[in-house]
């Protein structure tokens, strides 16, 4: 038995589920969101808490138990929580300014570079250097996050560019190392 997919999900109070067939919808103070599970996992709900649970033990419904269980809590808790993602920018001169809900950045190329935020992601600016990436679907922020971050990632020599925050680069020596 996966040892993820056998947890059960807790269910806020201020949040509704309504189970119709395999289509999960889950509805918060944050937002709604919804989405249809393959047919090898069943989702129950049994008072405050969703269990989720396989057909039967063949290879395809315990590979997908856990990963089920997993985007149902993360459905769960984007709407009542939400997610967000911090990304630091490190550079001389490098720097990033909200305008309108795009994110503009100057990370050294010759035209600053504009994202627009998909349908339920926003934006936040601190510092100048502090980009703060949130929104309810916790699979979409983690996609604007790398795309932002793949805009300048970070180089291993002086160690400028975009980087999640905490993030750790491993520095090179550069020409000066040989000796």
């Amino acid at each position: 038995m996966s040892r993820i997919g056998k947890r059960p999900i807790p269910i806020p109070a201020k949040v509704t589920v309504t189970l119709d067939g395999q289509t999960v919808s889950v509805k918060g103070p944050k937002g709604e969101l919804s989405r249809t599970l393959p047919p090898e996992v069943i989702v129950e709900q049994d008072g405050d808490v969703l269990v989720v649970t396989r057909r039967d033990e063949s290879r395809r419904c315990r590979e997908r138990h856990g990963l089920c269980r997993t985007l149902v809590a993360n459905m769960v808790e984007g709407v009542s929580q939400g997610f967000q993602k911090r990304l630091e920018i490190q550079g001389v001169g490098y720097r990033a300014q909200i305008q309108g809900s795009n994110l503009t950045m100057s990370v050294g190329y010759s035209n600053p570079v504009t994202i627009a935020p998909p349908q339920g992601i926003q934006f936040a600016v601190e510092n100048n250097t502090n980009v703060i990436i949130s929104g309810i679907d916790k699979e979409i922020v983690g996609n604007v996050a790398a795309r932002v971050r793949g805009v300048r990632p970070p180089e291993p020599y002086k160690g400028k560019g975009i980087r999640y925050a905490g993030e750790y680069v491993k520095r090179k020596a550069g020409k000066a190392g040989k000796k």
